[in-house]
C-alpha cells in the first residue's frame, strides 16, 4: 500500500515545482534561439540558389506576389522596379541588325524608326518579309499599295483584296492596314496666309474628267442654274483658259469646287487640300465622312447628293454677302485648325513606306510573344492587397514600346494619360510631327489626343474606338497581360 506523504514531503515537492516553474521560460528562450540559429545557417547556405529560383516562382501572366529578400538585411523589392527587371525580354530578331525587307521596289526616305530596306532580293539568301504584288510564297507577304478609288479599281476594296491573298493593304481607306492619303504637312502648306478675294464670280473649278461615275458635273449644272457664277478651268464645263497656276488662282476665290471623280469614304484628294491652302471654301462632292477632314466645324460645304444643291448654293450666296460670317468659316486659318484634323493630318509625318516597316515589324514581334516562353511574362505583381500592371505604350509612327505603370487601386483613363504623359516628358520626347507641322502650330507641349490598343486601324483610332469607361478600361488591363497602346499627341 502506498505511503501517504508527511507534511515535509510535500513541502519538498512543492518547492521543486516552483524552482522548475522559473527556469521553464529560460529553457523555452533556448530550444528557439538554437532552432533559428540552425535555420539561419540552412538559409546562408540554400540563399544563392533560392534567389535564382524566385523569378520561376512569379512567371505567371496573372497577379504575381512579390518576393521579399531575406538575409541580414531585409529589403523589399519595388514592384516597378522588378517589373522592368524581370519583363524585360529579348526578341529573337533585332531589327536594327536585321531590318525588314520589302522587295518590288525601290523606296526613299529620311528615317524610320525601324530598320527596313526596299528593292530587289532575288539573289539574296535571305527571303524578303514582305513584296507587293502576290508573291508565289506564301511566307511573304503581299502588299497592295493605291491611291486610286476602289470605284474604279475594284481590287482596292479591302474585302476583295483580303479575298485576293494580299496579307497587308495599303489604300487611302484610313481602314486599311497602312493608310495612304493625299495630305501631309510637307507636301500642302496648309497655314499659308490668305489673300483678298478679288474674282466676281463666287467659285473655280478644275474638273478635266468629264467621265466621272458620280453626279459632280450634274451638281455643277445645277449650281450654274441656280445663279452661282463659276469660272470653269478644266475641260469639263470650260470657260476659263486653264492655262493657270491652280493654287494661285484658286486663292483670288470665296470658295472652291473641291468636286472628286468618286464619292468614297476616306477617298479626298489634292482637290480639296489645295483649297485648304488657298485660304477659300471648299465645296466638296465626294467622301460621304468629308467633315472628318474638316479643319474646323463649319469651314466646309458638303454636297451629299443632289437634294443638298439647292441649300448649298442658298448657303453658298449668304456666306459671300455676310462677311463676319465668310471670315468665321475661315477662322481656322488665323488661329489654327482643330486637334482632330491635327491628329489625322501628322499621320503622314511618318512616310507610308515606313509605316509598312513598323506593321511588318510588329506582326513579326507578335507572332513570337504566342509563343511559350513568352506566356511566362510577369506582366503585373502583387505586393499585400494591391497589383501593379506592366504596361506598354509608343506613339503613333515609332516601333519600340515604353514600360508605364498602373495600379490595380486605380485602373483609370485618366490615371492612362497621366502616366503616358510623365513618361513621355521625362524622356524629353519629341513628337514625329514636330518638324512637319507649320510653326505656328506645333506648340511646346506634349498633349494627348489618343490612346488607343495597338493595332487598331486609324479609322478606329481617331474616329470609332473609346474605351466606354473606367470600368471598360480596367478589363481590358486585366483580360491582357502586359497590354499594348499607341499613343497620338497633338
Amino acid at each position: 500500500m502506498r505511503e501517504k506523504p508527511t507534511q515535509e514531503g510535500v513541502g519538498g515537492f512543492s518547492s521543486r515545482k516552483k524552482r522548475w516553474s522559473s527556469l521553464l521560460p529560460l529553457f523555452v528562450a533556448f530550444v528557439v534561439i538554437a532552432e533559428i540559429m540552425f535555420l539561419t545557417r540552412l538559409d546562408m547556405a540554400k540563399n544563392a540558389s533560392m534567389v535564382h529560383t524566385w523569378t520561376n516562382t512569379f512567371y505567371y501572366p496573372s497577379s504575381t506576389s512579390l518576393p521579399v529578400v531575406g538575409g541580414e538585411e531585409e529589403f523589399d523589392i519595388n514592384c516597378e522596379d522588378w517589373l522592368e527587371r524581370e519583363d524585360d525580354v529579348e526578341y529573337s530578331r533585332d531589327f536594327v541588325k536585321d531590318p525588314i525587307l520589302v522587295s518590288g521596289v525601290e523606296e526613299d526616305w529620311r528615317s524610320c524608326s525601324v530598320a527596313c530596306k526596299f528593292g530587289h532580293y532575288a539573289a539574296s539568301d535571305k527571303k524578303p518579309d514582305a513584296a507587293f504584288g502576290l508573291p508565289n510564297d506564301p511566307v511573304i507577304a503581299g502588299v497592295l499599295r493605291s491611291m486610286e478609288a476602289s470605284s474604279y479599281y475594284p481590287d482596292n476594296n479591302l474585302d476583295q483584296a483580303r479575298r485576293r491573298g494580299y496579307k497587308v493593304v495599303m489604300t487611302t481607306s484610313l481602314s486599311s492596314d497602312v493608310p495612304v492619303g493625299y495630305f501631309s504637312w510637307a507636301e500642302y502648306d496648309i497655314m499659308a496666309p490668305m489673300q483678298s478675294k478679288t474674282e466676281d464670280s463666287l467659285a473655280a473649278a478644275f474638273i478635266s474628267n468629264c467621265g466621272a461615275r458620280n453626279f459632280r458635273l450634274q451638281a455643277l449644272d445645277m449650281l450654274e442654274k441656280l445663279n452661282i457664277k463659276i469660272d470653269s478651268y478644266g475641260r469639263c464645263h470650260q470657260n476659263h483658259n486653264g492655262r493657270v497656276d491652280k493654287l494661285e488662282t484658286l486663292k483670288r476665290y470665296k470658295f472652291s469646287l473641291a468636286f472628286e471623280n468618286s464619292n468614297e469614304e476616306d477617298y479626298v484628294t489634292e482637290k480639296y487640300f489645295q483649297s485648304l491652302v488657298a485660304g477659300t471654301i471648299p465645296v466638296v462632292v465626294g467622301a460621304p465622312n468629308i467633315k472628318d477632314f474638316a479643319p474646323s466645324p463649319g469651314s466646309i460645304l458638303h454636297v451629299k447628293d443632289l437634294s443638298d444643291v439647292p441649300s448649298i448654293a442658298k448657303a453658298m450666296k449668304s456666306l459671300a454677302e455676310n462677311p463676319d460670317a465668310y471670315n468665321q468659316s475661315l477662322r481656322w486659318k488665323y488661329e489654327g485648325p482643330s486637334d482632330y484634323f491635327k491628329a489625322l493630318v501628322d499621320m503622314a509625318a511618318v512616310h507610308s513606306s515606313c509605316r509598312l516597316c513598323i506593321h511588318l515589324a510588329t506582326k513579326i514581334r507578335e507572332q513570337e510573344e504566342r509563343s511559350i516562353r513568352f506566356q511566362k511574362r510577369p506582366c503585373n505583381c502583387t505586393r499585400g492587397i494591391e497589383t501593379v500592371h506592366h504596361l506598354f505604350v509608343r506613339e503613333r509612327g515609332r516601333f519600340e514600346m515604353e514600360s508605364i505603370f498602373l495600379r490595380s487601386g486605380n485602373l483609370t483613363l485618366l490615371a492612362l494619360e497621366s502616366a503616358v504623359h510623365a513618361k513621355f516628358k521625362s524622356l524629353n520626347h519629341v513628337p514625329m510631327w514636330k518638324q512637319e507641322r507649320p510653326e505656328s502650330i506645333r506648340g511646346d507641349e506634349l498633349k494627348v489626343y489618343r490612346i488607343y490598343p495597338i493595332n487598331l486601324t486609324q479609322r478606329q483610332a481617331l474616329y470609332t474606338f473609346r474605351f466606354s469607361g473606367d470600368a471598360d478600361f480596367a478589363i481590358c488591363v486585366e483580360r491582357n497581360p502586359c497590354a499594348k497602346f499607341e499613343v497620338i499627341f497633338v
